[in-house]
């Protein structure tokens, strides 16, 4: 209850706040390429429930139709527009939408597409016992997925992140499931803020 609380506290507020920013990037993502401001793509949400994530949109209008749910920071498909926002995360700020509908949390294991939670072991499968987050341990780790495709060398996308992401996101996931409070969503919460700030804006 008391994550609830605040996970629909800390999104109002938010969202209130950042709508100046979120009307901004609206304008930019329409003027530069056809299609919606959100993707809304499916993802597994707490107890396998399918829900539709809000993402402002940073491909191009169907980009699923063209290539598969792994993107390297190469990907054709990112827009002109989409590569900045992506550069700061700034995609990532309207999930706090499905943060205060209940779908997400402010901290949890990072929703994943059925396909690949079809693949799921009976162990991995405990990540679903929690609300899906906007940030986890997995988020910290890999805050630069793309780069880490795009550097791999491999020409396939989704070969890349099963190999070098997808094992230690789920175990670092299980960590979190594991040892989930309200001051350890706090830690993970100042770090996310500190990480971002430390890579995209003092590195950039």
């Amino acid at each position: 209850m008391l994550k609830r609380t605040f996970d629909f506290t800390c999104s109002s507020i938010a969202l209130i706040l950042l709508s100046p920013l979120f009307l901004a990037i609206g304008v930019a993502i329409k003027l530069d390429s056809s299609g919606p401001v959100f993707y809304r793509g499916e993802r597994v949400g707490r107890n396998g429930r399918i829900f539709r994530i809000f993402k402002f949109r940073s491909m191009v209008f169907n980009a699923e139709k063209i290539g598969g749910p792994s993107t390297s920071e190469a990907d054709r498909r990112i827009t002109r527009v989409g590569r900045y926002i992506r550069k700061f995360k700034l995609d990532e700020l309207s999930q706090l939408i499905n943060v205060f509908l209940g779908d997400m949390s402010l901290v949890g294991p990072r929703p994943e597409v059925k396909q690949y939670v079809d693949m799921y072991s009976e162990q991995e499968k405990e990540v679903l016992k929690v609300r899906p987050g906007i940030t986890d341990w997995a988020s910290l780790r890999f805050h630069n997925e793309g780069e880490i495709i795009a550097e791999s060398g491999m020409e396939d996308p989704e070969e890349a992140y099963f190999k070098l992401i997808r094992p230690e996101k789920l175990r670092l996931q299980l960590r979190y499931i594991r040892e989930q409070s309200f001051l350890v969503d706090l830690k993970i919460l100042f770090s996310t803020v500190f990480m971002l700030f430390r890579t995209r804006v003092i590195e950039s």
